[in-house]
């Protein structure tokens, strides 16, 4: 049985590989696919729309227990970048 992550975007719980680790690095947001980053994550669907909401929401400032707003530019692009994965739904 696969591991369950909770997006910290929309809130859906998926299956690990349907989601996106992220990590926090000198502020600056950094998607971790391959999920082997060190330090803490927090996970999001691959989406446009649940990066968006997680941004607004301030979500990743409080998964991943920082300071300040961080960097979400990276996230985005790769987001936008990456081939639309199927979801279970």
């Amino acid at each position: 049985m696969e591991p369950v992550r909770t997006c910290v975007g929309c809130r859906r719980r998926e299956p690990r590989s349907a989601l996106l680790r992220v990590v926090a690095v000198e502020g600056a947001l950094i998607p971790d696919a391959a999920a082997r980053l060190p330090g803490r994550g927090s996970w999001v669907h691959p989406t446009s729309a649940c990066v968006d909401q997680a941004v607004q929401r301030r979500a990743f400032t409080r998964a991943l227990r920082l300071n300040a707003g961080p960097d979400a530019s990276a996230v985005r692009v790769f987001v936008s970048t990456e081939p639309a994965a199927p979801t279970a739904e």
